[in-house]
């Protein structure tokens, strides 16, 4: 087999019971295997998985290692040329794992990529994690093609085409294993969001591409671990960003972009509190309190500035939505995409 689909899950069976046979039978099991990552559940997830999918095979750990750390065995222990990392929570259409497969065959600089990701509730429309293709705004505030912020667009086959972008969502993400290994894997001291983010900044820090693949389709769920507003997710996600933005700018750059990313997450924390909502806002507070004391594990830093070096990050994505009310990403100014 050249391809492992890896479902990470823990005391997901009620979402094993849901996806994991139209994961079975949209996938073509002469290309790949799925593998039920299982980190140490105690409801009957792997009971769940020999009664739905006898064909699947399990890999099962002692305890939780968060979503990162999770990968990171499932990967090491199977070592397939191909791993795809597959949320609990996602449904592929017929034939994905053909176009996935397909696409990095033939583009051997593309050390990632991801499917078009729709949402499974509203199949007309892109699902907020992943959409067609993941990008960043010079401050560092993730946007895709079809999602800008919390907007969603409906897929009427305006992004179809194969692309370069600067992040492949964790959804449902094909790596060259190889090349993930040897930039280390997810980041487990994330435990969980961005890290894919952060995985792709490094992937292309070695010299590897990234890509969407729309030929490929994955529908997604989506908030099946943690809703948007819960302030764990906001913790996580404000924590995280500013890890990633430390460990991958370099010297020259990265305390003037730090700065201004936290002078707008202060910014975000005012709104929390003008709302009433003390639960983000201490979120947010817990977030850089801890940013500030985890930082110092990280020492070495590239030489060169993504986002600067990029034209597709030139875009204040803030100023884009909230003053000039732009929710689609074909209405932004910048239009600099490489097509694959």
């Amino acid at each position: 087999m050249k391809v492992a689909v890896i479902i990470l899950n823990w005391n997901g069976e009620k979402l094993l019971r849901e996806f994991l046979p139209q994961v079975m039978s949209n996938t073509n099991l002469d290309l790949a295997d799925v593998i039920v990552a299982d980190n140490g559940s105690t409801d009957r997830s792997l009971e769940a998985v020999a009664e739905i999918a006898p064909k699947a095979k399990t890999l099962a750990f002692d305890r939780n290692y968060g979503f990162a750390g999770g990968y990171n065995l499932a990967i090491e222990q199977t070592r397939y040329p191909y791993t795809m990392l597959l949320n609990s929570d996602a449904a592929p259409a017929p034939g994905w794992i053909e176009a996935m497969l397909a696409f990095m065959e033939s583009n051997a600089s593309v050390a990632a990529a991801q499917p078009k990701i729709l949402s499974y509730a509203d199949k007309s429309r892109f699902e907020y994690a992943g959409a067609s293709g993941g990008f960043l705004d010079k401050h560092g505030y993730p946007y895709c093609r079809g999602r800008i912020f919390d907007t969603c667009e409906t897929d009427t086959g305006q992004y179809d085409d194969a692309i370069e972008v600067f992040w492949a969502t964790g959804a449902a993400l094909m790596v060259r294993s190889d090349a993930y290994l040897a930039a280390g894997g997810l980041d487990e001291a994330f435990f969980a969001h961005m890290e894919e983010i952060d995985l792709c900044w490094r992937l292309m820090l070695a010299g590897g591409r990234i890509a969407a693949v729309p030929a490929a389709t994955v529908y997604h769920l989506g908030g099946g671990s943690l809703p948007a507003s819960n302030p764990r997710k906001t913790y996580l996600n404000f924590r995280n960003s500013l890890l990633m933005m430390h460990k991958n700018l370099p010297d020259s750059t990265r305390g003037r972009k730090l700065l201004v990313r936290r002078l707008l997450d202060t910014l975000a924390w005012a709104k929390f509190v003008a709302a009433g909502d003390f639960g983000n806002a201490g979120a947010v507070w817990r977030a850089h309190r801890d940013f500030a004391k985890m930082r110092k594990a990280y020492t070495d830093h590239p030489d060169i500035d993504l986002l600067d070096a990029r034209p597709d990050t030139r875009t204040d994505i803030l100023t884009a939505c909230y003053l000039r009310k732009i929710h689609r990403f074909s209405d932004l100014k910048h239009q600099d995409v490489t097509r694959i």
